[in-house]
């Protein structure tokens, strides 16, 4: 059969404005990718009944399978069950087991069942019902022409215990998949997007399965290798092959797999070579030792971070000279160095960083927004020092510098 075509649609206007991320959609999507199903769009439409019925005739027009998430309460802008009905003309009716399991589930919880609760038991004429272990609102599975359409709630754990339980193998049987697909992940850092393109930019051209897709985020790049076969055991082996070539061009920049990520992998490093580390932040205002801290392991491996925001407490808690701000200014290299100096003495490690910057907006001490100094100290032969002029933005330019010194770590770490 041909590809089998899936749609996801997320129904909620607290989607629209913000107040809660999507993670359904990105789920579902994984979830579906695992069994051979490709999503081929998204959709998120707020509680309005023309713009939900709208968004199924587009649904309808292109997809073979569409699961829609929320809008299954028992409020009167739940009105996922309520549009479907009306979209495939079936009429809606009380279904006596899906009441009673309502029940039960109130009863359970000794909690009284308010009337609007009622409308949950609804299920749409010739539909396949989904029971709801996890809550109250059952969904449903409607076939309209050659379209299937699941409903289910917007509620993650409800939804991913319907998928899990009932929807998987719904589709599995039904469609008779035997492809899966599989992802892999490559992370690279100390190389920028457009180079790391250009290196593979012959692979990826000629890449059909698997293939090869460039990722970018703030102070690194990711290759993402998806392989289609019958087997997982296939499919790995379409990746490794292609993971080989890749990396005969850039591996010296890859640094991890999948959901690693360079905090990760430096904390595993120092643990293995039974190194310390402490820092000193200024510009980062502790967004570094967060970075780390948040790594299971760390605690062996991190001793702690002095955050010396104003002048005042780099010279009276780190033992920064005041003759070196008079000097250079408290954005400088040598503010830096003494910094990371003063922070490997003082919390006795081997190795320390420092960040000091202008985060911006406004300039100081006629530096633009953006201009961040970072020093990594070993000792007085090895320590390195550089000044960065990063984006003007506030919460970029930390982000950054912190990732840029993840990143030294790592190549010092790999290299000593």
């Amino acid at each position: 059969m041909a590809q089998l075509q899936a749609e996801i649609i997320g129904v909620g206007t607290e989607l629209l404005l913000g107040q809660i991320a999507n993670t359904n959609a990105q789920w579902i999507s994984e979830v579906l990718a695992n069994q051979g199903i490709s999503v081929y769009h998204h959709q998120v439409v707020g509680d309005n009944h023309d713009r939900i019925y709208r968004s199924f005739e587009l649904a309808k027009s292109r997809s073979d399978v569409v699961l829609v998430t929320g809008g299954l309460g028992p409020t009167d802008d739940d009105l996922t069950r309520e549009v479907l009905s009306d979209f495939t003309k079936r009429e809606l009716h009380q279904d006596e087991k899906a009441l009673e399991q309502l029940e039960t589930f109130f009863k359970r919880r000794n909690r009284t069942m308010s009337e609007n609760n009622r409308k949950q038991a609804n299920v749409i004429e010739g539909a396949t019902m989904i029971r709801n272990d996890a809550g109250t609102a059952p969904g449903m599975i409607v076939i309209d022409d050659e379209t299937t359409f699941i409903i289910m709630p917007g509620v993650p754990t409800e939804m991913k215990k319907m998928m899990e339980d009932t929807v998987l193998p719904y589709l599995r049987e039904t469609f008779q998949l035997q492809d899966v697909i599989v992802s892999k992940m490559l992370r690279f850092i100390g190389i920028g997007e457009s180079q790391l393109e250009m290196e593979v930019k012959y692979l990826i051209e000629q890449q059909s399965n698997p293939t090869i897709a460039p990722l970018a985020s703030d102070g690194e790049v990711a290759l993402r290798l998806t392989a289609r076969a019958r087997t997982i055991e296939e499919a790995n082996h379409l990746i490794e092959v292609s993971e080989a070539s890749l990396l005969a061009r850039v591996g010296q920049y890859m640094y991890g797999f999948n959901n690693e990520t360079i905090a990760d992998v430096v904390v595993k490093q120092l643990v293995k070579k039974d190194l310390t580390l402490a820092a000193a932040e200024s510009l980062t205002g502790g967004r570094f030792s967060d970075a780390i801290v948040s790594i299971p392991g760390a605690g062996q491996v991190f001793k702690g971070s002095i955050i010396s925001y104003s002048n005042e407490t780099k010279t009276q808690l780190l033992g920064v000279k005041e003759a070196t701000l008079s000097s250079f200014g408290a954005v400088s290299k040598e503010t830096a160095i003494e910094m990371a100096k003063q922070a490997k003495d003082k919390l006795r490690t081997d190795l320390a960083v420092s960040f000091t910057g202008v985060a911006g907006p406004e300039p100081l001490e006629g530096h633009e927004a953006g201009t961040v100094f970072i020093c990594l100290y070993y000792d007085e032969a090895h320590y390195r020092v550089e000044r960065f002029s990063f984006v003007n933005h506030r919460e970029l330019t930390r982000t950054r510098a912190v990732k840029k010194a993840l990143e030294w770590l790592y190549y010092f770490l790999e290299s000593n």
